[in-house]
C-alpha cells in the first residue's frame, strides 16, 4: 500500500545490483511512493548486475559513476539535476567491498593496499559524495541522505573484518558531515544498521547462513527483511523524519539491544 511519502521527490539511488540488493528495494518502493530518481552504480557493478532491468521497472535514467571518483560525483549529481529538473531531495550511500574479504585474507593479516580501497570504497566515497553535493549545491533544503551500515562498526563480529572499520568510519562521516550539512541546508545526514540480509554482498561472507539463523534466533522480532528496510527507508527521505539527523538507526528486530534470547540459551543447551 502506497502512502505517496514522496510525491514531487527527487533523487539518488546507488548501488543496485539484483534484485536481491536492498537499494533495488529502496527504488521499487521510491517509485512506489511517488518520487523520480536516478540510479547509480560502478561501471563494473552495472556490467555483473541487472541495473538496466530496475531503470525499465522505475522509469529511472542510469549515470554511471565510480563513488571513489570526485569528478564522476560532480556529474552524478550535475547530470541528476538536469534529468530530474531540479535539485534533488534523497540520495541512497548503498556502497560497500573489501578486497581482503573477497580474499579471503584474516583481520590479522591484511594486505593493506587492499585495506585502503576497502575504505576508500566503502567509506570514504561517502565522503566524497556529500562534498560533491555540497560544494554543487544539489541537494534541496530539508533534503535527506542515508548510508547503509552494519553494527559490526560498535561490536565485533570475526568475519566482517576491515569492513567493521569501514562501517565505523561511514558512520562518523555521517555524523561529521551531518552537523556541517545541517547548518548549511538543513539537510539531514543518517546511517541505517540492517539487520543481516541474504544479498549477495552479505551472503558471500562465509559462515553467513550461521550467523543469519544466530541473529534470528536473538532479535525478539527476528531478523528486518530488505523489503522492511527499504520501507524504513522511505520515511527517513520523507518529511515525516524532519528533524532527525546524524543518527545511526538500528534496524534489526532488536538484535542490538539483547544480550541473549531464551531461544539461542536453548541452542546452546541441546548442544551439550
Amino acid at each position: 500500500m502506497a502512502y505517496g511519502l514522496l510525491n514531487g521527490k527527487r533523487g539518488i539511488i546507488s548501488g543496485a545490483l539484483n534484485e536481491q540488493s536492498i537499494a533495488w528495494k529502496i527504488a521499487l518502493k521510491a517509485k512506489e511512493e511517488g518520487a523520480t530518481f536516478t540510479l547509480t552504480n560502478a561501471p563494473i557493478a552495472m556490467r555483473m548486475g541487472a541495473i538496466r532491468d530496475l531503470a525499465e521497472q522505475t522509469n529511472a535514467e542510469i549515470i554511471p559513476a565510480d563513488a571513489t571518483s570526485s569528478d564522476d560525483l560532480d556529474n552524478l549529481f550535475t547530470k541528476s539535476q538536469e534529468v530530474l529538473g531540479g535539485k534533488v531531495d534523497f540520495v541512497l550511500h548503498s556502497i560497500g567491498m573489501s578486497p581482503n574479504i573477497r580474499k579471503g585474507r584474516a583481520y590479522t593479516d591484511l594486505n593493506y593496499d587492499w585495506l585502503k580501497q576497502t575504505l576508500d570504497i566503502s567509506a570514504v566515497s561517502f565522503h566524497k559524495m556529500l562534498q560533491s553535493a555540497y560544494k554543487l549545491d544539489a541537494i534541496s533544503e530539508w533534503g535527506s541522505v542515508v548510508a547503509l551500515t552494519y553494527m559490526a562498526a560498535q561490536r565485533t563480529f570475526p568475519f566482517y573484518t576491515d569492513m567493521a572499520d569501514a562501517k565505523a568510519l561511514l558512520e562518523s562521516i555521517a555524523r561529521s558531515f551531518g552537523y556541517r550539512y545541517g547548518q548549511h541546508r538543513k539537510v539531514r545526514i543518517n546511517t541505517v544498521s540492517q539487520s543481516p540480509t541474504p544479498t549477495t554482498a552479505g551472503s558471500g561472507i562465509g559462515g553467513f547462513d550461521r550467523f543469519f539463523e544466530f541473529a534470528e534466533k536473538t532479535a525478539p522480532l527476528g531478523n528486518a527483511t530488505a523489503d522492511q528496510c527499504a520501507d524504513y527507508c522511505i520515511t527517513l527521505f520523507s518529511d515525516m523524519t524532519r528533524m532527525v539527523t546524524m543518527q545511526n538507526l538500528f534496524h534489526d528486530g532488536g538484535f542490538s539491544m539483547t544480550g541473549i534470547s531464551e531461544e539461542v540459551m536453548d541452542m546452546i543447551n541441546k548442544q551439550q
